[in-house]
């Protein structure tokens, strides 16, 4: 599936349209943490891999920027669990 994913600075937002269904995930931004908030997939394109392809989004923009990343998220704690190799990127309190 061709997912074309936005990133919305303005909005802390990375967002994608699936057959005319809005997915997103919400982050906010404090200094160099980025703390995911809210990922969401309508039920009607669930299943597809799409929250997963959106938190890797976000995982490459946090890389990329230099951000640690605290998921405050259930999916988005679970999306780490499941990558380890991204565990570098955890913000550690």
């Amino acid at each position: 599936m061709d997912l074309v994913i936005d990133h919305d600075r303005a909005a802390r937002r990375f967002q994608a349209v699936v057959d005319g269904h809005r997915c997103e995930l919400d982050y906010t931004l404090d200094g160099t943490r980025m703390d995911i908030v809210h990922t969401g997939v309508p039920e009607a394109v669930g299943g597809r891999g799409i929250a997963a392809r959106l938190t890797a989004a976000a995982v490459a923009a946090a890389r990329a920027e230099g951000w640690r990343i605290r998921p405050l998220c259930s999916y988005a704690r679970v999306w780490f669990e499941r990558h380890p190799e991204q565990a570098d990127l955890l913000w550690q309190t």
